[in-house]
């Protein structure tokens, strides 16, 4: 039975994974994510439900089209599978409660932030203010939460503007919004753990992009992804981060 629960919590995920894949591909060309219903990039031919189980029907289609043969993105089943990994994580740590159902509705908006980001180089207004609506209720979930989760919400937009204006232009209006959302689902804390995991990430990957010669010094890197990997990092083990460095540094 507690396998059933697992594989349902991976599917539930899997499944919201699938519908990322839509917003990732139809936000940033300002398409709607509802109609048409998802269809094959290159016949244009409507998918039937066989075609759209999460994983699986990549791996029995061998990666193609059941219509045309045409290729399908690695990119489909990688979401898909990583959403489900990560809604399996949230309830892991903090259980069948509204704090899980908070932490895996970030998960999702980062995860499409991530791959938008890395492909188009943006993170659309479209899909911040969809995190912020969703994440506005969960205010109320209790005191705690309302108070430290508005202050994440004006911290993580408020230091990240500041970076903004200090490296004149050197962030994005996009990320600033997103870390803001971040803010608001993990509270100020755990802002602070997730932006520090940005930098200390983004810093190390550009130092071997540039080592490798794989980027220039002054070309722009996406941050979303990075911001992605900080809130990802919070969510799941902040509260150790932060427990380590009370006991490192603080005396």
């Amino acid at each position: 039975m507690e396998y059933l629960w697992w594989g349902l919590v991976f599917l539930t995920g899997a499944c919201v994974g699938s519908f990322l894949n839509v917003c990732i591909f139809r936000i940033p060309q300002g398409k709607s994510v509802v109609f048409p219903p998802s269809h094959c990039p290159s016949c244009r031919q409507a998918l039937q439900s066989v075609d759209l189980v999460p994983v699986i029907s990549y791996i029995a289609l061998k990666g193609k089209c059941r219509h045309c043969g045409g290729k399908i993105s690695v990119q489909y089943p990688a979401v898909e599978f990583i959403a489900g990994i990560l809604f399996l994580l949230a309830v892991l740590k903090y259980g069948p409660t509204l704090a899980a159902l908070r932490v895996a509705i970030l998960f999702a908006v980062v995860v499409a932030a991530t791959v938008i980001d890395l492909r188009h180089r943006i993170i659309p207004d479209k899909l911040n203010l969809t995190g912020l609506i969703l994440g506005l209720p969960f205010l109320f979930e209790s005191r705690e939460v309302l108070v430290a989760n508005s202050i994440g919400f004006l911290v993580g937009g408020g230091v990240l503007f500041l970076i903004a204006v200090l490296s004149r232009g050197g962030m994005g209006g996009g990320d600033i919004k997103l870390a803001a959302v971040m803010g608001l689902y993990l509270g100020w804390k755990y802002l602070l753990v997730a932006v520090l995991t940005a930098f200390v990430a983004g810093s190390a990957a550009g130092l071997i992009m540039l080592v490798f010669k794989i980027a220039r010094l002054k070309e722009p890197v996406p941050f979303g992804p990075y911001l992605g990997l900080g809130a990802v990092v919070a969510a799941l083990a902040g509260d150790r981060i932060i427990l380590w460095y009370m006991g490192s540094f603080v005396f």
